[in-house]
């Protein structure tokens, strides 16, 4: 394909990348969704090419977005490695988002100590000589052979996938890269004709992750608990609560009150199951495509502000077990049209595994 078609298609990628943004391509109906920009989970070799070299990529890659031409090229020796070695989709953008956060996906020839390449990868622990990590291929491969050896790897938030491969001081600052990393993923697939139908296209919602890794304990509306709008995940005390997927947060509150009276109960202290009534600390954070989360019961006031934008995955609170409580965990709840009444509510399982990040089995 000549650079010119290349820049067209680039060009054209980014558009609809905008358009998606602002605009509002996908809606929920009927209790599932269309996920958005969202990598889908795949088996590594589900496919009898999986392991086939892809179309060549062009010599000299056009700009992307916000990503110039040297970066695409170092992010597309990421994604056709890990196509070559059978990685699933969710694989290149974990590795993607990783390098953007690592290097910018720029190959530095240094860094924090020892640090090297796309990845800063360290030859004192083991990663390989200075020469072979500022290869990106090679650099790629040790990532995605680290990445292979972590158990449920694929269901995980991006941050912890990469954090479990990078062992960061900032463990948390991945999150913020996967909706560009996807992005990127989505045009270089598309531009070197790499199999696209495990990524989903750009939509109005996406990427999701999972709020906290931890299993369902009291599920949606059951029999003993009709009014139970959301579930219950059994975290411990003091997890880190992560946004669901980016938005804006559109309630910080606590909620807490004697459930005979109404009066003040407080979120200074724990709930009771029979006592008290309230969400406890609690942050409502409103997505594109007007669906909304909530995540109650927090430890102590939320790390974010009604107003603030925030990140898929990024950190908003501790679990704890303030408000009509049993004891720590997180009460998490999807709803529909930004409608935070029972009457939006819609149930968080099976929502969360179209988008593919399913909270864990039952406890």
């Amino acid at each position: 394909m000549k650079l010119r078609s290349l820049v067209s298609v680039a060009v054209a990628l980014v558009a609809v990348f905008i358009l998606c943004a602002g605009g509002l391509g996908g809606f929920l109906a009927g209790g599932s969704a269309t996920a958005g920009c969202v990598p889908m989970l795949t088996t590594s070799g589900s496919t009898s090419d999986s392991a086939a070299s892809p179309p060549g990529p062009p010599i000299l890659w056009p700009a992307i977005g916000d990503w110039d031409s040297d970066q695409v090229g170092n992010a597309a020796a990421i994604v056709t490695t890990g196509h070559r070695l059978g990685l699933p989709t969710r694989g290149w953008v974990i590795a993607v988002a990783t390098a953007m956060q690592e290097s910018s996906l720029r190959n530095l020839a240094g860094g924090d100590r020892d640090s090297v390449g796309l990845f800063q990868q360290r030859p004192s622990q083991g990663w390989g000589t200075p020469a072979q990590l500022q290869d990106p291929v090679y650099a790629s491969e040790k990532f995605f052979d680290e990445l292979a050896t972590i158990r449920g790897w694929q269901a995980m938030p991006l941050t912890e996938a990469a954090q479990a491969v990078q062992v960061s001081a900032f463990p948390d600052a991945y999150a913020r890269w996967e909706g560009p990393a996807t992005q990127l993923v989505t045009a270089i697939a598309d531009t070197t004709g790499l199999p696209t139908d495990s990524l989903a296209g750009c939509g109005a919602i996406g990427p999701w992750t999972q709020p906290v890794l931890a299993p369902v304990g009291s599920g949606f509306r059951s029999s003993d608990r009709p009014g139970h709008d959301g579930v219950d995940l059994s975290a411990a005390r003091g997890t880190v609560i992560r946004a669901a997927s980016a938005g804006t947060v559109r309630t910080v509150r606590c909620h807490a009150v004697y459930a005979g009276s109404g009066a003040e109960w407080g979120c200074d202290r724990d709930g009771d199951p029979v006592r008290t009534r309230g969400c406890g600390w609690y942050v409502d954070i409103i997505h594109a495509g007007g669906l909304l989360t909530r995540y109650c019961h927090m430890d102590q006031p939320p790390m974010v502000t009604v107003g603030q934008p925030v990140a898929v995955g990024q950190p908003i609170g501790v679990v704890g077990s303030t408000g009509h409580s049993f004891g720590p965990h997180l009460h998490y709840e999807v709803h529909h049209n930004g409608d935070a009444s029972p009457n939006g509510a819609i149930d968080p399982v099976p929502f969360m595994a179209a988008q593919n990040a399913p909270l864990p089995g039952r406890a």
